[in-house]
């Protein structure tokens, strides 16, 4: 029974998840964008989303998304993004490739995105809590 109550949560929990991983990896862009030499990182959320919550994966909250996605040879039984490079929209000396402009933008996109699945778990929690009640709390 209580798997039918979450199940219904797991794909927001994961999308959530790698949301936030998405998120930290937009500021550590955003935070090297002096730095010489660095490469800005990104990953396909929809392709982690898919891969996080696919039927092998599920069940378990947050589980196939671990919290150091940038850590190598973690284990193989999960699941992480893929990290691309970002491709430099215009060459600097310093071989630099943050794009302030499309991580403001990456940021800001992500963060609304964000926002928005928090308010759709509180939506469905709230709707699940009312449901669970009998009819003399209403």
């Amino acid at each position: 029974m209580i798997n039918r109550l979450t199940g219904a949560l797991d794909f927001q929990t994961e999308a959530l998840v790698l949301r936030s991983e998405r998120q930290r990896l937009i500021a550590s862009n955003i935070a090297n964008a002096d730095t010489p030499g660095y490469v800005a990182r990104d990953f396909n959320f929809s392709q982690a989303l898919r891969e996080a919550t696919s039927a092998g994966n599920a069940g378990t909250l947050g589980g196939p998304v671990t919290a150091d996605l940038l850590a190598e040879g973690g284990d193989s039984a999960r699941i992480s993004p893929s990290l691309r490079y970002a491709t430099p929209s215009q060459t600097n000396l310093d071989r630099n490739t943050v794009d302030m402009d499309r991580e403001r933008a990456a940021f800001a996109d992500n963060a609304l995105k964000y926002e928005s699945t928090l308010r759709f778990i509180t939506a469905s929690v709230r709707t699940l809590q009312d449901a669970m009640k009998s009819p003399n709390q209403a």
